[in-house]
């Protein structure tokens, strides 16, 4: 399974992207949990939002009402939409989805936000 995440980019404080994750497996939706991480400069990589297959979706209290992950069956895509960035949401994020007993990994994609 290979994933690449894109949409990243330069935003100012306040303002808004969209992530987009896409896969070689043949459908997101069979994949298992998926989910965003970013690591920010100096610090280690931590949660941003998962979302399962089954049951709600979980954010870090951080981006909790300003970030909303979904998997979108037409694209096949796993998305993060980010509004009201905030220069703390800067770094590299990345997407992952576990399929059996195996995590894996995309690249990143940049986001920078500028107070």
């Amino acid at each position: 399974v290979q994933l690449q995440a894109s949409g990243g980019g330069l935003v100012r404080a306040g303002g808004s992207l969209t992530l987009s994750c896409t896969t070689s497996y043949g459908s997101i939706s069979d994949l298992g949990t998926m989910g965003w991480f970013r690591q920010a400069p100096g610090r280690q990589r931590e949660l941003v939002a998962v979302i399962p297959r089954r049951v709600v979706t979980n954010y870090a209290d951080s981006v909790k009402g300003r970030f909303t992950i979904s998997r979108d069956s037409a694209k096949n895509t796993l998305d993060l939409q980010m509004t009201n960035l905030k220069p703390e949401d800067t770094g590299v994020y990345y997407c992952n989805a576990i399929k059996g007993s195996t995590i894996y990994w995309g690249q990143g994609t940049q986001v920078t936000v500028s107070s």
